[in-house]
């Protein structure tokens, strides 16, 4: 070959490798609430590559991303659904699919995004490429009232499951075949679901419970077995203690056979043996807990708060339940969220205007950056983990 077309073919090569798509495992999200925006960002150099506009109200917001990792779906609160498109910076899709909704899940093979509504109460049940409507489950009760819906949860088989919030029900919907939807229904489960979560292997959904004592727990394995209550003591209705902000019950953290579990009121995080489901611990903390996050690998416990608290994190080790430091990122600390490995997390100050990024080995700040009035911070990894 001459060195002429060496040359030509060298050229060539190097512009096929400039224009390769990029990739996006180290990719995220970060919520600006207050304007309707994300901010994509990435994890490796904590660097902010653009942000996308015309969201709607994402005062509530949170997001499941495609299993390429190339697509987030963002669940606004005014039922707004919208595909954006990462490597593009761009709104791929948007539907107004109802007038107040609290979040979605995407199912285990990634064809369908579902919304959890309030307002109609139900289920809407989209093909993700499209964004076209697939199912309509209306949630309507026991007792004929259409409810609110909560705590919707992906988990294996195209199986999701929620909570209905009026009517004290679980449900659980096969979609293995969209266009007709396998019902399962669980009622008298207890007053007010407000929150749930489900196990990372899809088995153990729980449903915590605002109106008395207690969690609602489902085994998606054996469902003819019913709903059980465990942590009967856990709750509000025991002691009637003023709650500045209810915990996310999705801020639980499990490692081995213990869970973590934000306190209702109490300056408190609570251990749970997941083998009896009765409480192992207490762990007293700065505040009234709100998230309750473990590292990747299980060995420190990062907690922030409620207000007046929630200018303060602290993280504990797992093994001696030590606290090892008490951190003050900036104010109103809403959302952490650590890189896939956990070497770094990071956090949304929405009072200061900023997300921080601490070293989770030194506890040490290593990256701050602007951000308005931010709130959930999400990254492609979750694409890859049930009920996330």
């Amino acid at each position: 070959m001459s060195a002429r077309w060496t040359a030509i073919l060298a050229a060539g090569l190097l512009a096929a490798c400039s224009s390769a798509p990029r990739p996006t495992g180290d990719l995220g999200v970060i919520v600006e609430r207050a304007d309707g925006r994300l901010i994509v960002v990435e994890s490796t150099t904590n660097t902010q590559l653009g942000r996308v506009s015309g969201l709607g109200d994402l005062s509530h917001a949170s997001v499941v991303f495609s299993r390429d990792e190339r697509f987030a779906y963002v669940f606004g609160r005014d039922g707004g659904l919208t595909k954006v498109d990462l490597l593009e910076r761009r709104i791929a899709k948007r539907v107004v699919q109802s007038g107040n909704s609290i979040g979605g899940a995407i199912s285990q093979d990634g064809r369908l995004v579902a919304v959890a509504n309030y307002e109609p109460g139900g289920v809407k049940v989209f093909d993700a490429d499209s964004l076209d409507l697939v199912a309509d489950i209306p949630a309507v009760g026991a007792d004929g009232e259409r409810s609110k819906v909560v705590g919707l949860e992906d988990s294996t088989d195209n199986v999701f499951a929620f909570s209905l919030y009026d009517s004290g029900e679980i449900w659980v919907a096969d979609l293995k075949d969209p266009k007709a939807p396998k019902l399962t229904k669980h009622t008298g489960i207890g007053k007010q679901p407000y929150d749930a979560l489900i196990s990372l292997d899809g088995r153990t959904y729980l449903a915590g419970l605002f109106g008395e004592d207690g969690i609602a727990m489902l085994d998606l394995w054996n469902p003819g077995q019913g709903v059980r209550r465990v942590l009967d003591h856990y709750g509000r209705g025991q002691e009637p203690l003023p709650v500045y902000k209810m915990p996310h019950l999705e801020g639980w953290a499990a490692v081995g056979n213990h869970a973590f579990l934000p306190a209702v009121g109490r300056h408190e995080v609570l251990v749970v043996d997941m083998d009896t489901w009765k409480e192992a611990g207490r762990i007293p903390v700065a505040g009234q807990p709100v998230f309750a996050m473990l590292r990747p690998d299980g060995r420190q416990l990062w907690v922030n708060f409620a207000l007046p608290d929630n200018g303060k994190v602290q993280v504990f080790d797992v093994p001696t339940r030590k606290l090892l430091k008490t951190l003050e990122p900036g104010k109103a600390v809403l959302h952490m969220e650590f890189t896939p490995r956990g070497e770094r997390v990071w956090m949304s100050a929405r009072d200061s205007d900023k997300v921080v990024v601490y070293d989770t080995a030194t506890l040490e700040k290593v990256a701050e950056m602007p951000a308005t009035k931010p709130s959930g911070i999400f990254f492609t990894a979750r694409a890859h983990r049930i009920g996330l």
